[in-house]
Parts: structure tokens; sequence; C-alpha cells
């Protein structure tokens, strides 16, 4: 991306992209794109013979280890990104990036299993019952290495463009979400690599060594705004008793309340960023038997969230109609979305990882340059089963489902559409995974993969958000 269209974006994000972007898709002049992408769970050890190298080299060596493996071809299905799947994805992010005056990121940087593996590859217990204060303090180093390779990883592709990101939920010491230590050991790798100096430093180090949330100005009109919905979520043990976590949570949703007033009076858009989102957990619900009757009715769906939790975010989210033009959300590594509200609408971005069935993806969204609202998408993706020499568009989001005009309007419109029109229903089913519902041969537990059996707890779970309206729409399906 050219210096000229940088500075122009990053004061105003103006309408005009005419200092040459070098992207094979025009983009009108009165929009823009951002490149949006999630999930990596890099995996260090998916060659254990460089183990020990990693171990002690710099982070700035850690390409050179791993272009000495054997090991040269990506993932398969049921394994997370290594290294030649990590190159593919950011090779094909830099040569989409064109114009985009952004890059969106939103969690997981780390490998699931990162502590078991880790002791594994040391030759400590499996995983350590008691871990030694050496041993903790070599997980913990290892996993700065690890984040501090592909942040900077990431920079080398993007170049100068900012990425805007959020924590996922295995991005922390134990794999169960970030805690105080991990935030202020890794606040400065996030702030260098991935916003590039373009926030205030003060600013982001307190409120993200906080809670791992904050919020970034763009020019006069956008304001960026990630929040750590890890601490909302009821899967990681410390939330499960509310009483444990309400002061963190009630203080971060606080925190976004006071910025989302703040964005509003300084006329400003705002793009929400988060990793788990709210709504129905269709895999735990559909792996968990005490989730139906003996007739298969559902009778306990399990949520994303801690239901106290949600109910005080979307009633923040009421006060601001109109401020709040993109919600984005990752974790469950599909191609979905979720209707929060009639006006409020919540694109996911699925995975690079492979490791629950999906092919590995990424989206390029089209904005409004005057207000920052997503019109459109494209989805590219990387075919497991051919092992192409790059990623590829898969599907144009308003061609693939003929529905034109904000995209947050279209996505409200296509709900019914699914269950009416049988093709989109099969277009949607298909691209849920990135591609097609060819048997996954590594994968052994199927309840991502859309069924006729399991279509109703997917389709509602668009558009119902508590857990007595996901049980009225599903037995009433």
């Amino acid at each position: 991306m050219s210096r000229c269209i940088f500075l122009l974006v990053l004061v105003s994000i103006s309408p005009v992209f005419g200092c040459g972007s070098g992207t094979s898709n025009p983009v009108p002049v009165n929009s823009f794109q951002a490149v949006v992408f999630s999930d990596l769970h890099f995996n260090p050890f998916y060659d254990p013979t460089l183990f020990p190298q990693l171990f002690s080299a710099d982070p700035s060596e850690w390409e050179t280890i791993f272009k000495t493996s054997t090991l040269t071809a990506p993932s398969v299905w049921g394994a997370d990104t290594n290294y030649p799947l990590l190159v593919l994805a950011l090779a094909s992010i830099k040569q989409n990036a064109g114009s985009t005056p952004v890059i969106i990121y939103t969690g997981d940087l780390l490998g699931h299993g990162f502590p078991g593996a880790f002791f594994t590859n040391s030759g400590s217990p499996i995983p350590p019952a008691s871990p030694s204060t050496a041993d903790t303090a070599a997980l913990q180093a290892f996993t700065d290495k690890t984040v501090a390779f592909v942040t900077q990883k990431i920079r080398a592709s993007v170049g100068s463009i900012p990425v805007v990101f959020v924590l996922g939920n295995i991005d922390s010491y134990t794999g169960q979400g970030a805690d105080s230590t991990f935030l202020s050991k890794n606040a400065e790798q996030f702030y260098t690599q991935f916003l590039n100096g373009t926030v205030d430093h003060r600013t982001f180090v307190n409120s993200f060594t906080t809670g791992g949330y904050y919020s970034a100005k763009f020019g006069t009109g956008l304001m960026v705004i990630g929040i750590n919905t890890t601490a909302l979520s009821p899967l990681i043990p410390n939330n499960v008793a509310p009483s444990n976590n309400d002061e963190a949570v009630y203080t971060q949703l606080g925190w976004l309340d006071a910025t989302l007033a703040s964005a509003q009076a300084e006329g400003r858009k705002v793009w929400l960023l988060m990793h788990v989102p709210p709504g129905l957990d269709s895999g735990t619900t559909l792996t968990t038997a005490s989730s139906f009757d003996s007739t298969g009715h559902l009778v306990t769906p399990a949520m994303m969230w801690v239901p106290a939790y949600q109910a005080s975010f979307l009633q923040i989210l009421s006060r601001y109609p109109g401020v709040v033009t993109l919600i984005l959300a990752a974790h469950t590594h599909m191609d979905e979305y979720r209707i929060l509200s009639p006006s409020n609408v919540l694109e996911q971005a699925p995975s690079i990882s492979p490791v629950f069935g999906g092919n590995p993806a990424y989206k390029i969204f089209s904005f409004t340059a005057d207000t920052y609202t997503p019109t459109d998408y494209r989805s590219l993706s990387y075919n497991l089963a051919t092992l192409p020499a790059q990623f590829s568009e898969s599907y144009d989001w308003s061609t693939a489902y003929s529905i034109a005009g904000p995209l947050e309007t279209s996505l409200a419109q296509l709900y019914p559409e699914l269950v009416t029109d049988n093709a989109k229903q099969a277009f949607y089913t298909a691209q849920f995974i990135s591609g097609d519902d060819t048997d996954r041969p590594n994968i052994t537990t199927k309840w991502n993969l859309i069924t006729p059996e399991t279509w109703p707890i997917f389709w509602c779970g668009i558009q119902e958000m508590t857990a007595q309206e996901i049980i009225d729409c599903v037995n009433s399906y």
C-alpha cells in the first residue's frame, strides 16, 4: 500500500483513493476495503524435532529454523496452523490487501493445547499437576516468544498497515483466557507489532493491561473498540460462578458504555471487535446429552456468555442506535453470523486453522467511505482437499445471495430466506465450513457440520439470543 493512501485513510478515510492501490479488484471511489482474518492458532510444535532450537532461539531466528523442517505441507483438517500454512495465509493477505487502510484480526494467535504441548516437548510431566516455578517461567517465556514471532510475521506481511485486534480465549498462558501477567508481558508486542503506534500508548496500555480491551481512533470519523469477551464466557472456569468475575466484567462493560458515549458525542462511527460472540454455543449444545430430553426436544441450550452479562451488553448496545456500524467476532471457526437485534448484526470471521474441519479462510469487507458501513464482502479460502498454490476467492456475498445494500440489512433479509430458499440454504451450509461437505478424514467430531438434523440449531442460533428463545425456535421448527 502506498504511503499516500495510508496518510489519506488515517486522516479522514477519504473517498478519494487515487494514489494507486495495486489491487486486482478496483473499489469504487466512495468506498474502501478492509481485510478480516482470525483464529490462526499457530502451532510451533508441529515438527517436534525443531523444539530444542526454537526454545533456545530468539523469535527473530524462528523463521530460519522452521524453513529447515522436512514437513513442508500445510496443516491437514484436524490440526492447527503450522508454518507452511501460516506462510500461505499471510502471503494471500498481503497479495489481496490492496488499499485496505486497516487489517482486522479477531483473536486466537496460539494453538490449542499449547501448555500441554510445551510440557510434552520439554520433557516435563504431561501436564504437570503442580508445575514448578521454573517450569511455569519456561512456559511463559516460550508463549511470549510465540506471540512475538506470529505478530512480527504478520507485521512483516502487511507493511505499515495498522492491525486492530482482540485477544482470543487461547491467547494466554493457560489456554483459558489471558490473565494480568500475560497482558502486561505482551502489551508492548501488541502495541508495536499490531497497532503500529497508531493509538495513544498510555491509553492503550492502561485499559489493555487492566482487562484486555482498548479503543483506537482513526481520523475524525471512526473509532475501533476491541473488547475481551472471553471474560464473559461460562466455559472459562473462573467465570462459571459469576461472583468470581462480576467486578471485572462490569468494569469492562462500564468502560464500553462510556467509550460508546464518547464516540457518539464526537460524531464517530464504531467498529466493535470481539472474539467469543454472544448467543448460542451450538457445538457444546450438540455434544452435551443433557441439552435434549428423551424425545429429542431441546431443553437446555449452552450459551456463549453468562446470561446476565449478555443482557447487560445488549442493553448497552441499544443505547447507541446508528453508532456501531460493524460488529465482528470469531471463535467458532465457521463462516456464520448473528442478528443481535434488528439494528445490530454480528459477522463472524472463519478461521485460518483447520482444526475443526473447515478450510482455512478469511474475508475482505467493503465499506462506504463516509459512514464506515459494510456493504459486501469477499471470502477467500484454501482447499485442503486439493492443496493449490494459494488461497482463492470462494464467493462474493452479494452475488452469491443476490442481495444488495448495507450488509446489516442484507444479512437480516437472508435469515428467513435460508428456510424458504433451498439453494441459499445449501450454499450457506457449504460455506459454513468454507468449502463443501467432502469427508474430513481427520475429523471424528461432526458437531460443526450442518446436517438436516442439526440445521434448526444452527438456523435458530442466527437470530435468537436468549436460551428460551432458542428453545422455542428449535422445538417449533
